[in-house]
């Protein structure tokens, strides 16, 4: 597909951050993503971009996503992924699985030493 081909393609307007490394660099840039489909995105940051720059990007909920750089305009860019990804997820709530609730916070699955159900709350 060309680039004015992608046009008609359905991508979420928002905005979220994202970090970008350049290939051959180890510099993690944090950028502002203003759009994203399952192609690519339109990003913003104060950095020098060339097209044709190879580049991961890290979205939240997606992972590492690798690109180039399709086109510069300003301090904005495009990135065309090599793989498609599914916007959708970057958009919901960043995952908690990994980390873990404060014990006060976590049901409890036994029954406790007052004999009651597990998780439930004890009245005084």
């Amino acid at each position: 597909m060309s680039s004015v081909d992608t046009r008609n393609v359905a991508r979420d307007s928002l905005f979220l951050f994202a970090e970008l490394m350049f290939d051959g660099q180890v510099e993690i840039v944090r950028v502002k993503v203003r759009n994203l489909s399952a192609g690519g995105m339109m990003a913003e940051a104060g950095l020098a971009v060339t097209r044709g720059d190879k580049v991961k990007v890290t979205l939240r909920n997606v992972g590492d996503v690798l690109g180039h750089v399709a086109w510069v305009q300003g301090n904005r860019f495009g990135v065309a992924f090599e793989n498609q990804i599914d916007p959708i997820l970057a958009r919901a709530p960043a995952s908690t699985s990994d980390v873990e609730a404060p014990r006060y916070a976590r049901a409890s699955l036994t029954p406790n030493k007052f004999g009651s159900e597990p998780g439930r709350i004890r009245s005084l």
